[in-house]
């Protein structure tokens, strides 16, 4: 039977999510909103319409959505051209498409942001399929994006492990049953991810390479 590697990108694979904490900190700010960037950071990983929900509050200006959104959408690609990998992801998801996994990327990130981010990655020959927020009608934590790739993977949630980087990853994940590995590169606290459903935590893609024998990959 087919067995899945699910993987967040944002964090988890580029080492973006900073690029994303200042592209809509600016985005806040010129609309008139100062919120720290260290609340931000924990929001990453939600879509657009949640993380400004999560950060402004049920009640916000339901207006400026669009607004706020195209401009951190702006800001952020002006760093298209340089988004960085982190060291070893692409060995990473080359090593287990090598061993059989059908490897599936699931973001946040919509379908141009995604494009980019596969040019940084550089593996396209591992990756078997992906799936964005244009795909899903809820994000994550919502069990819908990690469900989706299953269907993408055509394996039972017992088949599948994902890796991520925030709670919301572990959040989605465990939600949808599937086994969660956490990193610590994209600024998590290890606690944090481990109370959210991690199963272990490893520092980093590199990290998690050289431990993939004793990691929950060698349990499917």
């Amino acid at each position: 039977m087919n067995r899945a590697a699910l993987f967040d990108v944002d964090g988890t694979l580029t080492d973006t999510n900073h690029l994303h904490v200042v592209a809509w900190w600016e985005a806040l700010r010129q609309a008139g909103h100062r919120v720290p960037m260290h609340a931000i950071h924990r929001a990453i990983g939600l879509p657009g319409d949640d993380l400004l929900d999560h950060l402004l509050g049920d009640d916000r200006d339901p207006s400026q959505q669009d607004r706020l959104s195209a401009a951190h959408d702006t800001l952020y690609a002006t760093t298209f051209d340089r988004l960085p990998a982190l060291a070893s992801a692409g060995d990473l998801l080359r090593t287990l498409a090598a061993a059989d996994w059908r490897v599936v990327l699931v973001t946040s990130a919509k379908d141009h942001e995604l494009a980019a981010l596969l040019r940084a990655i550089d593996a396209d020959d591992a990756i078997a399929d992906t799936s964005s927020s244009d795909d899903v009608e809820e994000g994550k934590p919502a069990a819908e994006p990690v469900q989706h790739a299953l269907r993408l993977a055509k394996v039972p949630p017992e088949r599948a492990v994902f890796v991520g980087d925030t709670v919301w990853d572990m959040k989605a994940a465990t939600r949808a049953r599937v086994s969660a590995v956490g990193l610590l590169c994209g600024g998590i606290p290890q606690s944090d991810l481990e109370d959210a459903g991690a199963a272990i935590v490893y520092r980093d893609p590199t990290d998690l390479l050289a431990h993939l024998d004793s990691s929950p990959f060698a349990a499917v």
